[in-house]
């Protein structure tokens, strides 16, 4: 049957387990490899009919039965059609667990079962056999419910989901408006088995394994590695814990084994210290290390009877105060990108295959960073970016609107967040809420209680909240380590080149605080395109023109500043990729925020990703912007070159142009007062190396008569649709 296997998966979501034999009074069991995982693709989705009606608050509006993923995607295209309305509903997510040819044995009622759920959203009841569970309010991050004491052994048995995205006070993000909430089970889900003696799994859906690292250099560091165990017999335990560090080649670089008196009584922590010497370490991009620290529960015997792996990146992140971040001793630049999950046709459930995609975006870009906004996303993504080496901020859905009721909430999703994320090595700094306005009063507080609460889960991390208003002096801010600021510069206010004086404002005004500029940035629709740009942007409304070409002037402009302003922490562009965006209809598409470098389907890589790619990739780069600005109205007019390779040369129609003036950076090379010719004009970049030629080329059209179709705002009622 789909989804169940005896053995390992490839990847394990909180590492891998092992669960063996345990030797009791009683009896003694073999060994067994015991977790199955089942995909979430495997559950199916029904309306709530019949006798299941008395399970649920309100109703399921979802018809028909089909794959969850599927149900996923249909709710993508209807965001992507038709924004916020009638968008919220609920999923009742249906699995046999018990396929009819597999019968548990008898065995397993002395053993312990859980469903481990890595996203539902937003909101999600449990039933097993009819009765209620367990329920998780947050769609973002992973969550554990023990099933034993409801399954019947030797037969079939139903787990029912009801997952709800609509929007409630109580649970963050209160504004679905901002990103799309999709909803139903979008994430993997596994069925783990254990012995009654075993690690812990239900502490916050964590591995239960917790590593800490101290004093950190190349000749040692300190690693203290804490493991969290349960005991569901009714006497004391003689158990052995072993932890072993290997190499990536398999070689021990470390073990420790201590014998243990494990209580019936509560979970209880067990810790081991220990001085890893001349350890390898976690070098970000240059260098991404990782060790493995497989942690197993034996009994006095050796025999295994519970076991978990987790990474270990060993490293030292220190912010030092107008100079940025220093990894391990070295300084390491940080600009970076935002993402959002989703994407065109199968909103929020996502494929390790789509997550990858992305990954290997944002590295061909250059990014040494990457803010995961504005939520906690897969557990693969945070192992991919350990394997990578990206210095990752990962943040909770505390964002934009306040009720004064999520305060639980937030405090919950956060804990959440750092026990389940706890030992990336990639992750820096813990986002604590974005944008989050008025009552001022209560989100300062709010803010300062998430910040508390950061530094007692994990002290050794930095926090951060980002403001939306653009003055650090507001009273919301400064409560975390970080202030991140979103400033938006040319597009929702004033013009594009006052972010420079901004910048200079904040090294004169606040010279001993780290802040970042956390989000900045211009919509860029590709089907809109213009020769002549103003300052500032159009912002608002679904007739104005988002043309790429003011994006793309806007981003040349702006990181001109940041580039030369060392002051800054980290600046992140927003976005990486275009999102869903409920409550817009602008820039002719409905539902989409189109401030990314690449679009919605992540098929078209737009002309700043190439300008990002000049100036902070080492691959060669040269390239002509403007590709999709074809027709032209202008005969003499200007183009634009990015080239990480040296100055290029133009060519129009064969014939050699004049040379360039230097713009806003070392890759900006501007050819002005080009002469276009009737007609098709063929324009090459080149840039003569040792022994070879790295080129461009492009096509414009020029015609006077263009300008009026160069003006026309094109609206595609059918592009945005998604399936």
């Amino acid at each position: 049957m789909a989804g169940w296997n005896r053995s390992y998966p490839p990847r394990q979501p909180v590492g891998h387990r092992q669960s063996g034999g345990i030797r009791t009074g009683r009896q003694n069991r073999p060994p067994l490899q015991q977790r199955l995982v089942v995909q979430a693709g495997t559950f199916r989705t029904e309306s709530d009919t019949g006798s299941r009606q008395s399970l649920f608050s309100g109703r399921v509006h979802h018809r028909g039965i089909q794959q969850s993923e599927v149900a996923n995607r249909r709710r993508s295209a209807h965001l992507e059609r038709h924004g916020y309305a009638n968008r919220q509903k609920q999923l009742l997510c249906r699995r046999s667990l018990l396929p009819e040819n597999y019968t548990p044995g008898i065995s397993l009622k002395d053993r312990r079962i859980f469903l481990r759920f890595e996203g539902v959203a937003s909101t999600a009841s449990v039933y097993v056999n009819g009765t209620l569970a367990g329920k998780h309010e947050g769609g973002y991050s992973a969550f554990a419910i023990e099933i034993s004491p409801l399954l019947n052994f030797g037969k079939p048995n139903e787990i029912l989901v009801c997952a709800d995205n609509a929007s409630r006070p109580d649970v963050i993000p209160v504004n679905h408006n901002l990103f799309g909430v999709y909803g139903g089970i979008y994430r993997p889900v596994s069925l783990i088995i254990t012995e009654k003696a075993h690690i812990a799994i239900t502490d916050h859906a964590s591995p239960g394994i917790y590593i800490t690292q101290k004093q950190v250099s190349r000749k040692s560091a300190d690693i203290h590695i804490l493991t969290k165990l349960e005991n569901k017999y009714n006497h004391t335990l003689d158990l052995r814990l072993i932890t072993t560090i290997y190499e990536t080649d398999g070689r021990v670089k470390s073990k420790l084994q201590n014998d243990i008196a494990l209580s019936p009584q509560g979970r209880q922590a067990f810790e081991q210290p220990l001085t890893l010497q001349r350890p390898h370490l976690w070098q970000g991009l240059e260098d991404p290390y990782l060790y493995k620290v497989v942690t197993q529960l034996a009994d006095r015997q050796g025999r295994i009877i519970d076991e978990v792996t987790q990474p270990l990146g060993v490293r030292h992140i220190e912010l030092r105060q107008g100079d940025g971040l220093y990894l391990n001793g070295k300084h390491v630049p940080m600009y970076g990108v935002c993402r959002h999950q989703d994407r065109l046709g199968v909103g929020s459930a996502l494929t390790n295959a789509h997550h990858d995609e992305d990954l290997s975006l944002i590295r061909e870009i250059g990014a040494t960073t990457i803010r995961l906004a504005h939520y906690q996303q897969a557990e693969y993504v945070y192992d991919k970016c350990d394997s990578i080496g990206f210095l990752v901020w990962a943040e909770i859905p505390f964002v934009n609107r306040v009720t004064t009721q999520e305060a639980g909430n937030a405090c919950q999703q956060l804990v959440e967040l750092i026990r389940q994320n706890y030992n990336h090595p990639s992750i820096y700094v813990w986002g604590l809420h974005n944008e989050v306005y008025i009552p001022h009063n209560y989100t300062a507080e709010l803010t300062a209680e998430l910040h508390d609460l950061a530094k007692s889960e994990d002290p050794g991390r930095y926090t951060v909240s980002v403001n939306g208003y653009g003055d650090a002096g507001h009273p919301v801010n400064m409560q975390a380590d970080i202030q991140g600021i979103n400033r938006y510069f040319g597009w929702y206010e004033r013009k594009m080149q006052d972010l420079k004086p901004w910048l200079e404002s904040l090294e004169r005004n606040y010279p001993g605080h780290h802040i970042m500029l956390a989000e900045y940035g211009a919509e860029a629709n590709i089907d809109q395109q213009n020769e002549v740009t103003g300052d500032a942007g159009d912002c608002c409304g679904f007739t104005r023109k988002y043309n790429e070409t003011f994006a793309t002037r806007l981003h040349e402009e702006q990181w001109g500043y940041i580039a030369n302003c060392p002051y800054l922490a980290a600046s992140y562009l927003w976005n990486m990729f275009d999102f869903c965006t409920p409550m817009s209809s602008q820039g002719g598409v409905e539902a989409r925020n189109m401030k990314g470098m690449v679009t919605f389907d992540r098929k078209v890589r737009k002309d700043p990703f190439y300008w990002y790619k000049a100036n902070w990739s080492k691959a060669p780069v040269v390239y002509i912007t403007g590709r999709r600005n074809r027709n032209r109205y202008r005969a003499d007019t200007s183009v634009t070159v990015y080239s990480n390779q040296g100055e290029p040369a133009l060519y129009i129609n064969g014939k050699k142009a004049g040379s360039p003036r230097q713009g806003t950076t070392s890759v900006h090379f501007i050819f002005e007062n080009v002469k276009l010719a009737l007609g098709e004009n063929i324009l090459e970049a080149k840039v003569q190396q040792k022994d070879s030629v790295i080129q461009d080329c492009i096509v414009w059209y020029y015609h006077p008569e263009n300008e009026t179709e160069n003006q026309t705002i094109l609206i595609k009622e059918k592009e945005h649709t998604g399936l």
